[in-house]
Formats: C-alpha cells, sequence, structure tokens
C-alpha cells in the first residue's frame, strides 16, 4: 500500500508579484517547487508525488524534479481542477465518469493506483513544511481518519466588518483554526468530494472543504509555523530569511566542531 503527493503548482502567483509562476520562485536559491517535493519524499512514507504544473512549464517542472519519483502533468485553470487532473494520473484512482476541468491531455498513469492507501494534497508554496508535519498526517488517515488537516490556534484577534469597513462583531477565536497542507485523505473519499465539485462547478480553497461539502468529518491534527505559506512578497522575505538562517547556523556549527 502506497501513499501518493498531489502537488497542484499551476498558480500565477499575482499576489507574490514575482513575474513568474509562484512554484517556480526560489527560496533560498531553489525552487519552491522543488522544496516541497523534497519535504514530502524526505518524511519516508511518500512514495510518490503527482505535480500539475502550468501547461506551458511541464517540461521545465520535469528537469527540475529529475531523478526523483515524481510525475508532473499540465494542471487545470485553478486549484481545484489541478488536483482533479492529477487524481486522473492515478490509475484505479482515476475519474471514472469522465468529469475533469482544465487540461485534458491524459498524463501517465502513476503506478497501481488500487494499491494507493493514502492520497496527500500540498501546496508548493509550503516549501518549509518539516517531514514530520507530513508523517503525522500520513499516521492519521492510516489510524482510520478519512480526511486529517494539520491547524495553528489563531493568535490574533478576529474581527467580523461588513462591506463599509465597521466592525460587526468580535469572533470567539478560541474555536478557530488556520489550516496548512499537506491534507491527507482516503483516495476515494477525496476523489468523490472533487468529482462532485466539478460536477456542480464549485471550488473551494482547501481540499478539505469539497470533502466538508460531502457532509464527512474532517479531522484535525496540530500544524507546524515552519508549514507557512508564502503568498506576498513579505511571506517572501520570511522564508528566505529563514533558509538563510538555517544554513548560516549550520556552517557556524560545522566551524565549532
Amino acid at each position: 500500500m502506497s501513499v501518493v503527493a498531489v502537488v497542484p503548482a499551476a498558480g500565477s502567483g499575482q499576489r507574490l508579484g514575482a513575474g513568474e509562476p509562484k512554484a517556480f520562485v526560489p527560496v533560498g536559491g531553489v525552487p519552491m517547487l522543488v522544496r516541497a517535493v523534497d519535504g514530502l519524499l524526505a518524511s519516508g512514507v511518500v512514495d510518490h508525488v503527482v505535480v500539475a504544473a502550468p501547461a506551458e512549464l511541464v517540461d521545465r517542472a520535469g528537469e527540475l524534479l529529475r531523478g526523483r519519483p515524481v510525475t508532473v502533468l499540465a494542471g487545470g485553470a485553478d486549484r481545484t481542477a489541478s488536483v482533479l487532473c492529477a487524481l486522473g494520473a492515478l490509475h484505479g484512482v482515476g475519474d471514472p465518469n469522465g468529469v475533469h476541468t482544465g487540461d485534458e491531455r491524459p498524463g501517465p498513469p502513476v503506478g497501481d493506483g488500487s494499491a494507493v492507501e493514502v492520497v496527500l494534497v500540498h501546496d508548493a508554496a509550503r516549501p518549509l513544511t518539516p517531514p514530520a508535519l507530513v508523517m503525522a498526517v500520513v499516521e492519521a488517515v492510516r489510524a482510520g481518519h478519512r480526511a486529517v488537516i494539520p491547524v495553528l490556534p489563531v493568535a490574533d484577534t478576529i474581527k467580523r466588518v461588513d462591506e463599509d469597513g465597521d466592525v460587526v462583531a468580535t469572533v470567539d477565536r478560541s474555536v478557530l483554526r488556520a489550516v496548512q497542507t499537506p491534507q491527507g485523505f482516503a483516495p476515494e473519499l477525496l476523489l468523490r468530494a472533487h468529482r462532485a465539485a466539478a460536477a456542480a462547478g464549485a471550488a473551494a480553497t482547501d481540499d478539505a472543504g469539497l470533502v466538508e461539502a460531502l457532509g464527512e468529518t474532517v479531522h484535525a491534527v496540530p500544524g507546524d509555523p515552519a508549514a507557512m505559506k508564502v503568498t506576498t512578497p513579505w511571506d517572501h522575505r520570511l522564508a528566505d530569511h529563514l533558509v538563510n538562517d538555517a544554513v548560516a547556523g549550520e556552517a557556524a556549527g560545522t566551524v565549532a566542531r
């Protein structure tokens, strides 16, 4: 039984303003996509990764990830469509109803999908996600939770504001959580959620939202601050700093020894 991770990486990254798709922007000199994939594989629990890249950058992504157990295919028009395209590449965990969005060209099959035990979906824009978090999500799915998300408590006070900019209410943050990736799923459940969303023309900012829409339970496990999402230039500077600081620390430790 295997674990396959899907990495949607076809977004334009307009908010980052880097002039190229976000997944290909470097953090600490290494493209975010490469860091994200390597973090998944470093966990020791991920057997294969399917990357959904922009159609015009499929070859480039393949070159960046050469030598790894990775399949690269063209993603769809949005995140939800890209995940569905990747699911369609899993032999036996594909899309039996033929409900696709985005690029319709079939990607190469990824092993024997009937043997897939867990499917992870991970943002390429979370390049510093610790391998231990990947392991925790997989372990939770294997323990019987069919949909698992890593979460963090919300630190800031949260206000609900109307369209005129006036505060309507203060929200009880004790019951709120910020959601991260990777998110883990039983393959059949994730496929069913995406098929339902595609048929309804619906989308979500995360895959767990599609599962929730089916009325299924989503289980939360503790997240990790390092699994931050790089969305804005500020996030990018912070991620660069964290990587460079870690490298400097390792170098100093080597000299001390």
